[in-house]
């Protein structure tokens, strides 16, 4: 039995922080023709212009080999928008406004002769009045982002003589140490580290970054932030769904360098860091690195007993049959790329020793749901021997999605004549608490990219660190037997 007891900000009327104005550029989406774009980016690009956020000199020049006109571009974004989760409030009369920032250049990104087009393209745009910052987001498979880097390298769009330059790049950013060495080693040879904005759009929800504001400004729970009162940490990023239309990438990438090595890490790294001197961009990142070289690389016979992997078979997701994922359209019949990965990791460092961290994710579970759970130490309970109820430990759950929000579970006494306990739980809802959810995770990037602040993107020696304590996981499933897969049907909690 449990009881709910709401918690609700001490100011009634919270009033809705407006969110800054981004710098004039010109916003150069390479893949445009791609599904984050119609998805992610341009309703994310859209709500900021319906607030306000967008500089008057702000365009958007699409790349795609698809071929295509300004306005066919414009009718084909303007409808995804419409139909977009992410797109609030979408207005015939807004989009109209906002269409006009829009155009489209067909190009083949493989292609180097192309570069030198593209600069002759924003040249003439600015002789009309676009602006002279340049903001170049790749927006593709990681395997073609080398090509593109080296091709702006080459035309000489990685610098400006009058206003600035970045690049904003889609994880996955490799796929294994090496080649994300290599990758940033290219990126190190065009472009200054300071004007790269490695994207993982975990980071920019707002439940997200209210993690280091819960921990480190309440008095409450700093103090038990460690060893001495947690016994460990659950991290759990849940999907109904199945590959969908992503079955080629998915082959080659599979759920541990799909979600493990980004966007789990970095919910690892936020919960177990060190306080930053400052909140800005290279004293948070600083201390997520150090979480991440504390982690110590996993042996053969450390993967066979820390991980676990899966793959979906056929089963029941919300009362319809859905397929395996060997059935998936385009999936190798045999194939053995898991689509459930869970890892333990233990972070050796003198705040954390002796407390495991689990990690899981996996696609086609039983309910939508990524959340970290933090489970404290029970108290002794020779107190509470012989009594007829259980006093349960308290935990702490910090729910990212589908509803923000945090819940504190823990022990009172039910009403009566003998001490009997009952799990109560405060909930913090942002939806209930402040009435908008705020900026969706895209929103937040785009402007932050704008803006120049580098604060919630990654920076090369992290993403390193990623790729190093996941690589030697994924050397050392090559070694060990394959698991007899389907292991879990779809619509269950995953595999034993």
């Amino acid at each position: 039995m449990s009881t709910i007891i709401e918690a609700s900000p001490l100011e009634k009327k919270l009033p809705q922080e407006p969110l800054p104005t981004g710098d004039s550029c010109v916003l150069v989406i390479f893949g445009a023709s791609g599904d984050l774009t119609k998805r992610k980016l341009v309703p994310g690009l859209y709500n900021l212009a319906c607030v306000g956020c967008m500089n008057p000199q702000f365009e958007v020049l699409g790349i795609g080999r698809t071929p295509m006109s300004t306005e066919e571009f414009r009718k084909k974004t303007g409808e995804s928008a419409a139909s977009s989760k992410d797109t609030r409030d979408f207005s015939e009369s807004q989009w109209k406004d906002f269409e006009k920032r829009l155009h489209y250049m067909v190009g083949d990104i493989n292609d180097p002769n192309f570069y030198s087009q593209l600069r002759i393209r924003l040249q003439e745009m600015a002789k009309k009045g676009s602006s002279l910052n340049h903001l170049f987001y790749v927006s593709t498979p990681a395997s073609v982002a080398g090509p593109i880097i080296e091709g702006l390298g080459a035309a000489g769009l990685n610098r400006r003589d009058r206003g600035w330059t970045r690049i904003v790049l889609e994880k996955p950013f490799g796929r294994d140490l090496k080649s994300a060495q290599a990758l940033n080693e290219v990126v190190r040879g065009v472009f200054d580290e300071k004007a790269v904005y490695r994207i993982d759009h975990y980071l920019g929800k707002e439940t997200v970054q209210n993690i280091l504001v819960f921990r480190f400004s309440n008095s409450l729970f700093e103090p038990v932030w460690n060893r001495n009162d947690i016994d460990y940490v659950e991290i759990t990023a849940a999907e109904t769904v199945g590959v969908e239309n992503r079955a080629a990438f998915y082959e080659e990438t599979g759920a541990l360098r799909d979600m493990v090595a980004n966007h789990l890490l970095q919910l690892l790294a936020l919960t177990a860091m060190e306080p930053p001197v400052a909140f800005d961009a290279d004293s948070v990142r600083e201390q997520k690195v150090q979480v991440f070289r504390s982690i110590r690389p996993m042996s053969v016979e450390d993967a066979a007993r820390f991980t676990v992997r899966g793959q979906y078979g056929p089963g029941v997701i919300e009362g319809k049959r859905v397929p395996g994922y060997r059935q998936e359209p385009g999936v190798n019949p045999n194939s053995t790329t898991e689509t459930y990965a869970a890892v333990e990791f233990h972070i050796n460092n003198w705040r954390w020793a002796g407390v495991p961290f689990r990690i899981r994710t996996g696609k086609r579970l039983a309910q939508p749901l990524t959340q970290i759970r933090v489970h404290l130490k029970p108290t002794p309970q020779a107190l509470f021997a012989g009594r007829p109820s259980q006093v349960d430990p308290n935990v702490i759950t910090i729910k990212i999605q589908p509803d923000e929000g945090i819940s504190i579970a823990f022990d009172a006494k039910r009403p009566g004549t003998q001490v009997r306990t009952v799990t109560v739980q405060a909930d913090f809802s942002y939806q209930a608490s402040f009435g908008s959810k705020g900026p969706v995770a895209y929103e937040t990037l785009l402007l932050d990219s704008m803006r120049g602040d580098a604060t919630l993107f990654t920076r090369r020696d992290e993403v390193e660190a990623e790729w190093s304590i996941i690589t030697p996981i994924e050397e050392a499933w090559a070694q060990l037997p394959a698991p007899e897969f389907p292991n879990y049907a779809a619509g269950s909690d995953g595999p034993a």
